[in-house]
């Protein structure tokens, strides 16, 4: 017996062109920001073990890698420093070396691609015998310090050509530190995408082995945010937007699509979403067991990302999926 229906949804699902005519929402290369690893030397290359087809790479590759990846139409590279053990300290001397491995290899790479956005990392834990966001001092996180050294920090990345400046420490009041130091610099047009919302979270782990990162002692739940709380993430992005922040993000992005969508309505501010390392290695190793399509799982995280409400997407997937859209 035919049903009388006034309304069927599935006449907008009938065929492909017409689903593509509907589509509310899609994701480009243009919404993708690539992180990458930076290592020391020359001709040096390793991939990082917990994310197959991530390398840490020296500058000499970075700049082949990176024009490879801008003629698949990526335009936007986060770049995270492995900086040597050695050349660790307590109080992160090496992020503040105007000729260290970061500003150098910035400097290096806005020569080659001025028409690359090249966005920065602020924070101490590249830098840290601590392996810790901020300075440490009898086993506490010194807030305040801290986001002195930060300031001074993204000023420098700026001098070197950073395009957006990325805080990721989560210390109080570091958004309208640098947003300061940049001004009175002379860095104006210098933009600043806040880590707004950043958890203190289990995804984190590849990336940590990728940059040798992790904490020497405790955790950093006194300054990441408890993966429990979603309103307090409004708190953090009223703070940020009041500072000066051009963007805020929220990182991971997979298990925090609700705050992503709870920033969108809330700001009229662009919201990044962090695709982070262990959503990355999740989707890998599945797919390399053959228990699950690698590049439609792929897709429809990003899709979320989208859907949820950011404008950016920051991504291990960026190439792949980009040479995918070819």
């Amino acid at each position: 017996m035919a049903l009388h229906l006034s309304q069927r949804p599935r006449r907008n699902r009938k065929n492909e062109v017409i689903r593509s005519l509907v589509r509310e929402n899609h994701v480009t290369v243009n919404d993708l920001i690539f992180p990458m690893f930076l290592n020391p030397g020359t001709n040096n290359q390793s991939e990082v073990g917990s994310m197959p087809g991530i390398y840490r790479l020296s500058l000499d590759l970075m700049l082949k890698e990176i024009e490879s990846c801008m003629h698949l139409g990526i335009k936007a590279f986060d770049i995270f420093p492995n900086i040597p053990e050695s050349q660790k300290d307590a109080t992160a001397t090496e992020g503040l070396r105007p000729d260290g491995l970061y500003p150098s290899a910035l400097r290096a790479i806005k020569q080659r691609f001025p028409e690359a956005v090249i966005m920065t990392d602020v924070a101490l834990d590249p830098y840290s015998s601590e392996g810790h966001d901020g300075l440490v001092r009898n086993g506490e996180i010194i807030n305040d310090e801290t986001v002195d050294l930060l300031a001074k920090m993204a000023v420098l990345q700026a001098e070197a050509g950073a395009d957006i400046i990325g805080p990721s420490d989560m210390m109080d009041g570091r958004v309208g530190a640098i947003r300061t130091a940049l001004d009175e610099a002379g860095f104006t047009h210098v933009s600043i995408m806040s880590y707004t919302a950043k958890y203190a979270s289990a995804f984190y782990g590849p990336f940590r082995d990728a940059l040798s990162s992790a904490p020497k002692h405790g955790d950093k739940k006194t300054y990441q945010m408890d993966p429990a709380n979603g309103r307090e993430a409004l708190i953090e992005a009223a703070l940020d937007e009041q500072e000066g922040a051009d963007f805020l993000m929220v990182k991971p992005a997979l298990s925090y699509l609700d705050v992503i969508a709870a920033l969108h309505d809330y700001s009229a501010l662009p919201i990044a979403a962090y695709n982070v390392s262990g959503e990355y290695a999740m989707v890998k190793a599945a797919a390399a067991k053959g228990w699950i399509d690698g590049d439609r799982v792929r897709d429809e995280i990003l899709l979320s990302m989208k859907r949820a409400g950011a404008s950016v997407i920051l991504t291990y997937f960026a190439k792949e999926f980009a040479m995918s859209q070819k």
